[in-house]
């Protein structure tokens, strides 16, 4: 078996700003793809998703996305983005590939496909990201519950829901973006456990990540997880006012699931016909399952994305990886040369 120099798993843009980067040291590396497209999550986020970003501040690198630089692009135009940056990569790219397994081999890596093929490779990087495994947290109660409980990963437009009583958990930007569109057609709660954290879109008229980057905070290294702070939600005023109208409201945690609805930390039971879980994402990394790469949790064992078990190992695109925007469009290329500089490729 061929051992090849770089093996890439995922094509979505932390994979395919790992494979940009290989290919600008003058390495052609192999990336696998579970899916028949390009993109990773974006072509099945919902319809209405925006970026928090501008477009200036939110491409991979070599490429810009067109446009004006101060909007703020939507989920097609970002899938539109993706598709395009992968056609013209000069990279091997193999659609409907999943990795079923990776293992060390005499000094090298072995990937295995679920169809059987097997790969040899110097180095591999996993860069199924951060948000290919939606997290659904065992709720109190959450077996009794009648109604319908589901992630935002599920989640694609409010007409599904009108008229209905809807409690959204989590106050992230996503669970406060669809708690506002959600709101315009049923009766919305978003249940957080400490008060939503906003942060002003565009302070002193410049975008709040302009500021992030002319500061150097943007690709600062996260030493400890307590520099990570509350999620900040960003607001130019509209969700701030949606909330302000009642409609969608903030309440604390319900303290559980019954029957038919919640229990409210105050005691009180109400009716709910749905449960939207914005609870987040866990990197998709079970193709490293037994092997020393992950803890008993099954999180990657690293520093900075570099495997600190098993060697030629790497990751990009988790969140946090090496800074707060670390699995964002803008810090994966930064990621991937860091990764890469370590695999020993320069």
């Amino acid at each position: 078996m061929a051992r090849l120099p770089l093996l890439v798993i995922g094509a979505g843009q932390a994979g395919l700003a790992t494979a940009h980067v290989a290919v600008r040291r003058g390495v052609r590396p192999l990336v696998l793809e579970a899916a028949e497209r390009p993109g990773g999550s974006w072509p099945d986020y919902y319809d209405s998703l925006a970026l928090f970003s501008p477009a200036r501040f939110s491409a991979l690198p070599g490429r810009p996305l067109p446009g004006d630089g101060d909007r703020y692009p939507l989920r097609d135009e970002v899938v539109a983005y993706l598709r395009d940056y992968a056609a013209d990569l000069d990279a091997d790219i193999r659609y409907g590939h999943r990795v079923k397994r990776v293992e060390a081999e005499g000094g090298a890596l072995t990937v295995t496909t679920a169809d059987g093929e097997r790969f040899g490779a110097a180095r591999v990087v996993a860069a199924t990201g951060g948000f290919g495994r939606p997290h659904r947290p065992d709720l109190p109660g959450l077996a009794d519950f009648a109604g319908t409980v589901l992630h935002t990963a599920d989640y694609r437009t409010p007409e599904p829901f009108a008229g209905r009583r809807v409690v959204v958990v989590g106050g992230g930007n996503s669970g406060v973006q669809i708690a506002a569109e959600l709101a315009g057609l049923a009766r919305v709660s978003l249940a957080t456990r400490a008060p939503v954290a906003w942060a002003d879109q565009r302070p002193l008229g410049r975008d709040i990540h302009w500021w992030f980057i002319r500061s150097g905070l943007d690709a600062a290294p996260l030493r400890k997880p307590w520099l990570r702070g509350p999620t900040l939600v960003n607001d130019d005023g509209r969700y701030r006012a949606a909330f302000a109208s009642g409609n969608p409201d903030r309440r604390p945690m319900f303290t559980r699931l019954t029957a038919d609805g919640v229990q409210w930390s105050d005691g009180a039971r109400e009716h709910v016909h749905t449960v939207v879980l914005a609870t987040g994402y866990r990197p998709a990394l079970r193709f490293l399952e037994g092997t020393p790469a992950l803890d008993d949790r099954g999180e990657p064992l690293h520093r900075g994305g570099v495997s600190t078990t098993v060697p030629g190992l790497g990751y990009v695109g988790l969140e946090f990886q090496r800074s707060f925007s670390s699995a964002t469009l803008r810090g994966v290329g930064r990621d991937a040369r860091y990764v890469l500089d370590r695999l020993g490729l320069r």
